[in-house]
């Protein structure tokens, strides 16, 4: 079974932040998706949301990219 979310270890370790930046990215990411309704895990991201959020490419469930319009 393929991983589901990210930690805020790996966080830090793809974006080469600190441990507790990698926290705060992950813990804004959790306040926008409890704030659209969907019930979060503390420390950990959906993978696809932060994928969506930090590159703009959405992935449909076989991980193979959807594009996306860019606003120019």
């Amino acid at each position: 079974m393929k991983a589901q979310f990210i930690t805020a270890e790996e966080v830090q370790d793809v974006l080469g932040v600190s441990r507790s930046k990698a926290y705060q990215i992950v813990q804004g990411m959790n306040r926008e998706l409890k704030a659209q309704g969907f019930i979060t895990i503390s420390g950990k991201c959906p993978i696809a949301y932060f994928r969506k959020k930090f590159y703009g490419l959405e992935f449909d469930q076989n991980d193979r990219i959807t594009p996306t319009p860019c606003s120019a």
